[in-house]
């Protein structure tokens, strides 16, 4: 039989539920809970409580998405310009084209989100790969600060894209080529123009190119691992036209290869070589079809390219049409 002692504590247990402004029973079922995982021990069921609260604020820990933008660029300050440039121009255009993504909190964005604010964002299977890496970069180093707890953009899975071989420059137009550089502002751009095409260096890691990686006595230009796009060191052969180009317009070691207003003055010659629409890539397409057609050797071309693997050249990179025969290769001329 309940004394009146007990009905006095019963009655204020009840009143001191009543006092958090949730339902008794309600509340009374969480205290019931908590002792349950103290195992019946208040202190222990107290520890619980308190132990669920430090990481409650640790899961509720977050920020919004133009801010972890900030932090990402943050830590990665050291990384190339153009680098830098690309991830802050891909974060911009998702905030643009994705209304109230700026101000969303980090950790409340799923992967479904992300799909939809990729294929919102941007238009290309290449476009949408490229930013789904930039907005990978920023839930990363989100997860690091602890503002989510996972990266959701890893359950967003890459669009397959359908290489399409690039067509090579002929005889007729790489002659016209070289002479409209030859001329032109009095080969300013002729170095830059050649090692492009005769030894299939990318123009932007032509663009960071001193006179000093040029090792004429060695027969190599040597593209260090912070010009190169892979990330990779290598060593890129100089063939006899080459050669012959680079002894003629050979400037001081400290010197860049590429001259001041080095885009503008490549558009310009382009243009003036009468090539209206320009392929980006078309001087390193032209170089690895010809390398192919004189060494038949794809090991070499993929270390003279610095790919990984040989896949993207039998993909996209060959286009043998009009190189039949040694003779006809720009590299043993």
């Amino acid at each position: 039989m309940k004394t009146k002692s007990d009905r006095t504590t019963e009655l204020a247990a009840v009143e001191v539920l009543r006092q958090t402004g949730v339902d008794v029973l309600e509340a009374a079922l969480v205290a019931k809970r908590a002792l349950e995982a103290g195992r019946g021990r208040v202190k222990r069921a107290m520890a619980c409580i308190e132990t669920g609260e430090e990481e409650l604020r640790r899961r509720e820990k977050t920020v919004t998405f133009a801010r972890a933008v900030e932090e990402a660029l943050e830590a990665r300050k050291d990384r190339r310009k153009r680098t830098l440039c690309d991830f802050r121009g891909i974060a911009k255009r998702f905030m643009k084209r994705c209304k109230g993504l700026a101000t969303r909190r980090m950790r409340s964005i799923s992967a479904e989100e992300c799909r939809d604010y990729i294929r919102l964002a941007f238009d290309t299977a290449r476009q949408r790969n490229k930013a789904r890496l930039i907005l990978s970069g920023v839930f990363s180093t989100a997860c690091k600060r602890g503002w989510c707890a996972e990266n959701p953009v890893r359950k967003v899975e890459s669009e397959r894209i359908e290489e399409k071989r690039i067509s090579i420059l002929n005889k007729e137009e790489i002659g016209r080529l070289m002479r409209t550089a030859e001329t032109s502002e009095g080969g300013a751009c002729l170095a830059a123009i050649a090692i492009m095409l005769y030894a299939g260096v990318r123009p932007n890691e032509v663009e960071r190119l001193r006179w000093s990686d040029v090792r004429l006595d060695d027969g190599v230009i040597c593209i260090a691992p912070h010009h190169s796009k892979t990330g990779g060191a290598r060593h890129v052969t100089i063939f006899p036209p080459l050669a012959r180009i680079l002894q003629r317009v050979r400037r001081p070691g400290n010197e860049r290869i590429c001259p001041p207003n080095w885009r503008r003055r490549r558009a310009r010659l382009h243009r003036e070589a009468g090539f209206a629409n320009w392929q980006p890539d078309v001087l390193r397409h032209t170089f690895a079809t010809h390398h192919l057609a004189t060494f038949r050797n794809y090991a070499e071309l993929q270390l003279e390219m610095g790919h990984r693997s040989a896949e993207l050249l039998c993909t996209r990179y060959i286009a043998m049409e009009g190189v039949y025969r040694r003779e006809d290769s720009l590299l043993v001329c």
